[in-house]
């Protein structure tokens, strides 16, 4: 998330009761989770197993729960709880503001782009020009679309990530992490009926220029879809992966979070990816293998029950 205006590193200390050392004159630009911060950014972490990734990354400002080492001209925001101070933070410079028309006041729309009944536009959001919007579709706060852009009936715009820390006190149960990042869409995209995509957590999740969604799609927060990629129906994607340009996933194909589809890949129907794919190349199978192995190994399969009878008849 991108604050309006850079915040001094004094003003966050108060807002989260942290103490303050470093670099204290400074200013945040944003907050982001490790995997996306950039430089200016306030960053948290609550585990010492991932201190040194947090102080050692792009962002300036850790807000954590205990003094140590950190590099010169960065800062350290010393609280007892980090993660809630990141959702102190979320609370104030992005409050929750329920909309009260089907399209806010604080909506952009551009020109010639048509919008059809029972559409809802939150507030913030940013549609280009010459756009088509059919109806029931949600578009939520803050997201952006380009120019070109058509989304069919009944897809979700902007829904919060599924994004949980596991919390153990008297029960076990999950603390929702509050998104405060984005759904970009680009030019010339087009998305089929029925679809979902989640914003970013703190980030950005991003649909490329020229890609094509089908319908009942799914894609996790913070995910980066390429220009010119193709998906179709009931794909579904986990948070944080990325689509390199021109992928093309056939229906129902599950990709796992934090990867990396390669440029120009082909992933077969119904297929399971679970570790990063070099680009090039077609896949196929649940891990998703080389398809032309893949082949080799179900004709393999095949010739199973007879390699068993000659060996039984020996």
């Amino acid at each position: 998330m991108r604050f309006n205006q850079p915040i001094p590193l004094n003003e966050i200390a108060t807002i989260i009761g942290a103490r303050l050392i470093g670099n204290t004159q400074a200013s945040a630009t944003g907050i982001n989770e490790i995997h996306k911060v950039e430089v200016g950014d306030l960053v948290f972490v609550d585990h010492p197993k991932y201190y040194d990734k947090c102080i050692n990354s792009a962002a300036s400002f850790i807000i954590i729960n205990k003094e140590t080492d950190f590099p010169e001209g960065k800062a350290l925001l010393i609280t007892d709880d980090p993660f809630e101070a990141y959702q102190t933070l979320v609370k104030h410079f992005r409050p929750f503001n329920p909309s009260t028309k089907p399209i806010a006041d604080t909506a952009e729309i551009g020109s010639d782009t048509v919008i059809m009944p029972n559409v809802v536009i939150g507030n913030h959001v940013k549609i280009g020009s010459r756009c088509i919007i059919h109806p029931n579709v949600t578009i939520l706060d803050y997201c952006v679309l380009g120019d070109d852009v058509v989304i069919q009936a009944g897809t979700v715009i902007g829904s919060d990530a599924f994004y949980y820390n596991k919390k153990t006190n008297r029960d076990v149960h999950y603390k929702k992490m509050l998104s405060c990042g984005r759904v970009v869409i680009e030019d010339a995209v087009e998305i089929g009926a029925g679809c979902t995509i989640d914003r970013g957590v703190t980030h950005d999740t991003v649909i490329g220029k020229g890609s094509r969604l089908d319908n009942m799609i799914h894609i996790g927060h913070d995910t980066v879809i390429g220009k010119n990629c193709l998906l179709a129906a009931q794909v579904g994607i986990a948070g944080a992966t990325t689509l390199e340009d021109n992928v093309i996933l056939w229906g129902q194909v599950g990709v796992s979070k934090t990867l990396t589809i390669g440029k120009d890949a082909v992933v077969m129907a119904q297929s399971g990816v679970g570790t990063t794919l070099p680009g090039g190349k077609a896949y196929f199978g649940s891990p998703a293998i080389d398809a032309g192995e893949k082949k080799k190994e179900l004709v393999w399969i095949k010739r199973i029950p007879l390699l068993w009878e000659k060996v039984v008849n020996r």
